[in-house]
């Protein structure tokens, strides 16, 4: 039985692995993860119990300059959760310079005045003596609680990092039941799985215009689900893309996400899906909001 609770934020740059660490310390995928930048487009919360202590931690989308309303309100997501949280993690890459980005995030830590710490991702790509350059820099920048190296790919590292974000933890009930993994509804996590499938497969910007929703979500006696689910994109020509030639890049979409689906959802799924376009969407309040993006 967990008596204590503390609420973390996972912050930093795009494409720093905020979402693979959160997987790794649910050890389950709730957060999608590619190698293009704003994958992650709502504040995630994931929920990991060790011992008699429960963690939220927060996975915000990567800290980044927005060019569309979209990209307004995901940055808006990170600069508030900064704020009335128990710490803050900065992920950062192990390079011995400190960015814009990683710059405004700490001059917010300083006006909030909110436990941060440092924790450089990555470490299995460098040698140590890089590391000890990295940290000596961010030290002489802000005084972080800590400084701890890990790698959210292998899991080196997460062990002593939780033993140290335990220090936060308060004395109350649990902010969660202890059978949930994260706030996230079961069709939101298979929405984003398939949005996943579309950054992998897809080039350039095509993948950061769609949007996607799980339109039917319905069980049988014998446990298998059917979902139907819409893909959105801003254009006509992106819509032929993501189709592709006699359906066969839909199909590759389509198959890729139902393997993850299934995994996530523990029994067979039948996965139809159709493609749609709604232009300039990311530019459309009633639009975001119809995506479930508000504020």
């Amino acid at each position: 039985m967990t008596n204590k609770a503390a609420m973390i934020t996972v912050c930093g740059r795009p494409n720093v692995g905020k979402s693979t660490l959160t997987n790794t310390l649910v050890g389950e995928k709730i957060a999608i993860v590619s190698n293009k930048p704003q994958t992650t487009r709502n504040r995630i919360c994931a929920v990991v119990t060790k011992g008699d202590t429960q963690f939220v931690f927060m996975d915000t989308p990567g800290f980044h300059k927005p060019r569309t309303r979209l990209g307004d309100y995901m940055v808006n997501v990170v600069r508030e959760s900064v704020a009335d949280v128990d710490a803050v993690m900065l992920l950062v890459e192990p390079l011995p310079n400190i960015g814009k980005q990683e710059q405004e995030l700490i001059a917010r830590f300083k006006e909030t005045g909110v436990p941060a710490l440092l924790v450089i991702n990555k470490i299995d790509t460098v040698q140590r003596a890089e590391l000890l350059e990295v940290m000596a820099v961010y030290s002489a920048a802000y005084e972080f609680d800590a400084i701890i190296p890990i790698s959210a790919k292998t899991g080196e590292g997460v062990d002593e990092l939780l033993a140290e974000l335990s220090k936060y933890a308060v004395d109350g009930p649990p902010l969660f039941p202890d059978d949930m993994i994260s706030d996230q509804p079961e069709k939101q996590i298979c929405a984003e799985l398939v949005r996943e499938k579309l950054l992998l497969c897809l080039d350039k910007e095509i993948p950061h215009g769609t949007a996607v929703e799980v339109t039917r979500f319905s069980e049988r006696d014998d446990g298998i689900i059917d979902m139907d689910v819409t893909i959105y994109c801003e254009k006509a020509s992106h819509k032929g893309i993501i189709i592709g030639k006699k359906g066969a890049m839909l199909k590759k979409i389509g198959e890729l996400a139902r393997a993850d689906i299934e995994a996530f959802m523990g029994t067979k799924v039948f996965l139809q899906t159709w493609v749609k376009v709604k232009e300039n969407w990311r530019d459309s309040q009633a639009q975001l909001r119809n995506f479930g993006f508000t504020e």
